[in-house]
């Protein structure tokens, strides 16, 4: 596996050795000893997936602390443009977006350390969107902030999206719980 830092700190795109033959891929996501290797948290308390049409946007979501986490997210289906948004207090990004095509032909992923949104348009009919986070979801800690209000240069100016989606507080008056601290890898 490589790994690429990005512009936003202790933010990183992966990607996996693709193992093709006559029957098909491999692809291993997860190698607890490269993460350790690489310093990134691996303590992953819950794993799901999306499945989402063509012109769907997702997020940008975030749950804030005590119950914020990180994130490994990579399609298994299709391709997305995926975006995060720095929102740490201290942070030489703070308020900065990063994007990234996530396909399931480049088997790529991204890391996103506490204290980012993170938010995805789907560019393909459909697409799968895996996630492992650090910790247990919930509820009353899971929010966001405007789609729109970041700068991200999203394909479409009306993409289908939640009503919750499409609530969210912009960047510019939201109020941000996260600190940063050199090097923490976003704890």
């Amino acid at each position: 596996m490589r790994i690429e830092s990005t512009v936003i700190p202790d933010c990183y795109e992966m990607h996996p050795v693709i193992h093709t033959d006559k029957r098909g891929v491999f692809v291993k996501t997860f190698y607890e000893d490269f993460f350790a290797k690489n310093g990134l948290k691996t303590s992953f308390a819950e794993e799901y997936y999306s499945c989402s049409w063509r012109g769907v946007l997702r997020g940008l979501h975030f749950q804030a602390p005590p119950h914020d986490h990180t994130k490994l997210v990579f399609c298994v289906l299709g391709e997305v443009l995926d975006a995060v948004v720095d929102l740490r207090v201290g942070s030489p990004t703070y308020g900065k977006f990063e994007t990234f095509r996530l396909s399931a032909q480049k088997a790529n992923m991204i890391y996103v350390p506490q204290g980012l949104a993170h938010g995805f348009y789907v560019l393909s009919e459909s697409a799968i969107l895996m996630y492992k986070v650090t910790t247990i979801h919930s509820p009353e800690h899971d929010t966001g902030i405007l789609w729109s209000s970041a700068g991200i240069p999203w394909p479409c100016l009306n993409p289908i999206m939640s009503a919750r989606d499409s609530m969210f507080p912009p960047l510019a008056s939201f109020v941000s719980p996260f600190k940063y601290y050199f090097g923490s890898g976003g704890e």
